[in-house]
């Protein structure tokens, strides 16, 4: 299993939920992930999510260093009920080695983090049935570009196979239904409601820090489930993880996860969350951690 340094992605080639949905470039190394996000960053016509995108010199963000960047560990990312102890203590410690890189290291709380799964599962379950699903991978009422292509090949998989989903989009489809069919929208819409509670809670903690650091996920990757496994395995493998980083896609910060060590031979990540519009930061810290040393002895 070979682990990728990027900016945390929700979704990949087809959009779940425009209230949610973020880009997040993938490479082998810091400098891969810069080099893709200035191919791809900036406006686009066709795509309404970009309207208000800000771009940055990615490229020039490669070799500064952290001194005198502060950075602010989330104490509710780690420690959850689910957390592996050696994953969350690897990641203090790779977060210490950016402390003796010249980072000033402080550990904030921000309570309304745990309350990020919640209004996140609000959002995308219906959000999710009625565009990615039900809206054929599109949805509708965006002004943008519509590949008419993929709405027909979609549509006609789903209505001529749609035993073939995955049993997430399964759950995802008939909750988000249930939901919208005897409560009208009214969680989803509290949901919406309550994102910008969950970007304040993070911004007034980067109005005095660079960076906030904590797990990308509180334990080593997981396993693929067998293809006999039980439905209550497969949603609980698939779904399990999302605790710190179901958080940052509500609150739509730019966050950035980097290979910091292994636990019992499978890799573990550090995620690192700026300011809006900020990757450049992001992209320092993330290469100053990577050229402190090999990963994977750590």
């Amino acid at each position: 299993m070979k682990p990728t340094w990027g900016l945390v992605p929700l979704t990949g080639a087809m959009p779940i939920s425009y209230a949610v949905d973020h880009c997040g470039p993938m490479g082998a190394s810091t400098e891969d992930v810069a080099r893709l996000l200035t191919a791809i960053a900036g406006p686009d016509p066709l795509d309404p999510r970009t309207h208000m995108a800000k771009v940055q010199d990615y490229m020039a963000a490669l070799g500064r260093d952290v001194s005198g960047m502060r950075i602010a560990v989330c104490k509710e990312g780690f420690g959850h009920p689910e957390s592996d102890p050696e994953t969350d203590r690897k990641v203090r410690e790779a977060i210490e080695t950016l402390g003796r890189l010249g980072a000033s290291i402080h550990e904030v709380s921000i309570p309304m983090h745990l309350e990020g799964p919640h209004i996140w599962t609000a959002i995308i379950t219906e959000g999710a049935a009625e565009m990615m699903i039900k809206g054929n991978a599109l949805g509708n009422n965006w002004p943008g570009f519509y590949t008419t292509s993929l709405l027909d090949a979609f549509a006609r998989g789903r209505t001529s196979r749609p035993n073939d989903m995955s049993e997430t989009c399964k759950l995802v489809l008939l909750l988000g239904e249930y939901l919208n069919r005897y409560y009208h929208g009214r969680y989803h819409a509290k949901g919406q409601n309550l994102k910008p509670l969950m970007k304040r809670a993070y911004d007034e903690v980067l109005e005095q820090y660079d960076l906030i650091a904590m797990p990308t996920i509180p334990f080593p990757a997981t396993r693929i489930p067998a293809p006999d496994c039980s439905r209550e395995e497969y949603i609980t493998l698939a779904l399990n993880m999302q605790h710190n980083t179901c958080p940052i896609d509500v609150s739509g910060h730019p966050a950035f996860t980097v290979p910091c060590g292994k636990v019992d031979g499978l890799p573990i990540g550090m995620m690192l969350v700026g300011r809006h519009f900020d990757e450049a930061t992001l992209i320092s810290a993330a290469q100053a951690f990577e050229k402190s040393g090999d990963w994977q002895a750590r």
